[in-house]
């Protein structure tokens, strides 16, 4: 009997319960999905800032709702097969809102989420001027989507480093891991602070953001050094669509200016048509004709 294949919460919590340290690409259409699967991808992240860009083209400022992120992760889901790790900002309101986003989520094939401490609506979290809820109430959404029952992982994410403090940090962590939480992600978190909720939570998985929106990646830490202290995620939220509005901007400038796009760098239409599984097409298309 073959055995059945892991659900999609089943694929990431095993990511998250591994040895290695995985990275998480950013992915926000089906084209970009089935690349990160073909370059190796083990599971892709889907963030509300590339969301709000490319779906509304307004900054990310709480503009988006569960639902634009449902309807996006579905695709990815569909796409890829691979496991998503979806932002849920806040909740999108309070306890009972975080709740229904996250059977939301469950329903639109998302394997995972995570969600914040800060007010809502939210701000990007590396804008100034963030202000975050009080312990309780941070806590509380945790519990919300825990007790939804829906079976995806859990990811608790507090924006109090720059508000609050380390103390503060680690508090509302212990209180997230309280109210079920499968791993926790400290925005903003340098080594010293992973080290820090590390000694805090023996045993309990990290999560890391390497986002261009906090400066260049590479000057952060290196993966070596984020597993020895417990990151077992670390997503890339904003990379891809970054690199993919760049080529764009160049293909539309020598259309403008050249009258083609010759000169820029493009994958060819066959390459294209093959990613998205036109050969296979072509032969169901032969059987049932």
């Amino acid at each position: 009997m073959t055995a059945s294949r892991p659900s999609a919460p089943q694929a990431l919590r095993a990511l998250l319960a591994g040895e290695d340290l995985v990275a998480l690409p950013g992915a926000y259409d089906a084209v970009s999905a089935l690349l990160a699967r073909r370059a190796g991808a083990r599971g892709l992240h889907l963030s509300g800032a590339t969301v709000s860009a490319v779906d509304l083209g307004v900054p990310d400022l709480g503009f988006v709702h569960a639902t634009d992120i449902a309807r996006r992760a579905t695709v990815l889901s569909e796409a890829s097969g691979l496991p998503v790790l979806a932002d849920a900002d806040t909740g999108y309101g309070n306890a009972l809102q975080a709740r229904h986003t996250t059977i939301a989520y469950a329903a639109a094939g998302v394997a995972g989420l995570h969600l914040e401490d800060q007010v809502a609506p939210k701000r990007c979290g590396h804008l100034g001027g963030k202000a975050v809820v009080d312990l309780a109430e941070a806590a509380g959404r945790i519990r919300a989507a825990v007790d939804a029952d829906s079976g995806l992982v859990i990811v608790a994410r507090t924006d109090a480093l720059s508000v609050l403090g380390v103390d503060a940090v680690l508090e509302r962590c212990r209180a997230f891991v309280d109210a079920g939480a499968d791993a926790v992600f400290v925005e903003g978190a340098d080594l010293a602070v992973l080290e820090a909720v590390h000694a805090a939570l023996p045993g309990v998985p990290l999560v890391h953001s390497r986002s261009e929106a906090g400066g260049p990646v590479e000057d952060g830490p290196t993966d070596v050094e984020l597993a020895a202290l417990g990151v077992r995620i670390v997503i890339h939220p904003v990379s891809a669509v970054l690199a993919a509005a760049r080529a764009q901007a160049e293909v539309y400038a020598a259309i403008m200016t050249q009258g083609n796009a010759g000169a820029t760098t493009r994958i060819t239409w066959s390459e294209l048509t093959d990613l998205v599984g036109l050969p296979d097409q072509l032969a169901l298309e032969e059987k049932y004709s």
